[in-house]
């Protein structure tokens, strides 16, 4: 089994319950187990244009899949709940992101692992800190390090 976090945002079609859905889509996806979800916080968005705020949380995963296959499981549970992907950042009914995948390290056409903006992104951090408080990053960075130094945007626990 592989440890693996997810992160999940949404920010359309009421956020919170498109995360618990989402939570729900994933204890079905097959070879996983969900360990734990983070708290739900409330986020500034991030992107183009005049958005409602995120509501944001982090999954932890134990998967016997590979990190293509998950992210295959991942997108579909994405695709369920009306996901649709013609603007970069924009407003969206559901984003599930692999942040981390075990201790590995992995850059693919349609995957990078650790999420390369994952160190500039406190609703991703602060809800991983809640599930590992004790995480290091693949690189050997204590995620207490790269939460310190993280820029603040307008977060808070729901």
């Amino acid at each position: 089994m592989t440890r693996c976090y997810i992160g999940l945002g949404s920010n359309l079609a009421d956020p919170a319950a498109q995360l618990r859905s989402a939570v729900a889509r994933m204890h079905e996806i097959p070879q996983t187990e969900v360990c734990g979800c983070s708290s739900f916080y409330a986020s500034a968005p991030i992107g183009p244009g005049e958005q409602p705020d995120y509501v944001n949380a982090v999954a932890c995963l134990d998967t016997q899949l590979t990190a293509e296959a998950l992210l295959d499981a991942l997108q579909g549970i994405e695709n369920l709940h009306g996901r649709e992907r013609s603007l970069r950042w924009g407003a969206r009914t559901l984003d599930l992101d692999v942040l981390l995948y075990g201790n590995d390290t992995l850059d693919t056409v349609r995957l990078i692992v650790p999420h390369p903006r994952m160190a500039e992104r406190n609703f991703v951090l602060e809800p991983l800190a809640e599930l590992a408080p004790d995480l290091t990053m693949p690189d050997g960075t204590p995620l207490q390090t790269l939460l310190a130094q993280c820029p603040a945007n307008r977060l808070h626990r729901l």
